[in-house]
């Protein structure tokens, strides 16, 4: 079992403007965990900030990193085969700004064989890798455990356990729907975003 840990997101312009969110929700006794909130602000905010807007098509994705390193475009060889998920963001090509002001952005990349995914999950990788939401869907935990004799990650803090072979289904566990993908390509021998996140990413409710 390998234990993959965030890195936590670069601060944005926005962070004043997400604390006054929070402040005002508690203000009004909104009985909501904390990092759920952050989440509600986060998306509130995403697309004022390009550090926080959620990733474009064209988008090439980079390791997650402490804040000043350099972060090249990732290759799929960069992807260990059968695992451990490596953590991403996406990257505007044509700025170099790498979209980590916000936790929700964090994209897992998983490398299988291809032969080992779902239909619908194999047309939406590149080379046998997939991509998902980095944050559970049940209460928005963002670190994993991976499981590599089934191919699956569980979330250490409630136990749920997706099936990243098949669309990220929920086969274990209180996360009520599974990871949205990000569906990919390659550009200039890179990995991309073909598109946005199937689904909004982190915990809110939804098929």
């Amino acid at each position: 079992m390998t234990r993959v840990r965030p890195v936590p997101p670069a601060p944005s312009a926005d962070t004043a403007s997400r604390r006054r969110v929070l402040k005002a929700a508690a203000g009004l006794g909104v009985a909501l965990p904390l990092i759920r909130l952050g989440d509600l602000a986060s998306e509130a905010l995403a697309e004022s900030d390009p550090k926080t807007t959620r990733p474009q098509p064209g988008d090439r994705l980079v390791l997650a990193a402490a804040d000043g390193e350099r972060r090249e475009a990732l290759t799929p060889t960069a992807v260990p085969p059968g695992g451990p998920p490596l953590t991403a963001y996406p990257m505007d090509p044509s700025t170099g700004v790498v979209r980590d002001g916000s936790r929700l952005n964090q994209v897992l990349l998983i490398r299988l064989e291809p032969r080992e995914l779902a239909e619908e999950t194999r047309a939406r990788a590149v080379a046998g890798i997939v991509a998902y939401s980095a944050v559970c869907t049940h209460t928005g935990c963002d670190m994993w455990e991976w499981e590599a004799h089934t191919k699956t990650i569980k979330c250490p803090c409630h136990f749920s356990v997706f099936d990243v072979k098949d669309a990220a289904r929920v086969l274990d566990g209180p996360a009520p729907r599974r990871l949205p993908a990000l569906p990919l390509e390659t550009i200039g021998g890179v990995l991309a975003a073909a598109g946005g996140f199937l689904g909004r990413p982190g915990f809110q409710g939804g098929a």
